[in-house]
């Protein structure tokens, strides 16, 4: 590797914007802001988010539930 052309690698701050958590981790920025995290991502905790679905599920559901039933 060439000397004097990379760039620091340090350890840095990351901060989630919507439920606050922090944690540490290696980068070449001081520090990272994301959207979400694990603590908060829906995949992770099993639960819903805030999202709310336009009842296009529903629909699905209540028309290929009749085909079935019949």
């Amino acid at each position: 590797m060439k000397k004097d052309i990379h760039p620091t690698y340090h350890r840095c701050k990351v901060t989630c914007i919507s439920c606050g958590n922090t944690f540490e981790t290696g980068s070449v920025l001081d520090e990272i802001r994301v959207d979400t995290c694990s603590k908060c991502h829906s995949f992770y905790t099993g639960k819903q988010g805030t999202i709310v679905s336009d009842g296009r599920i529903d629909r699905f559901n209540k028309k290929y539930q009749a085909k079935t039933g019949k």
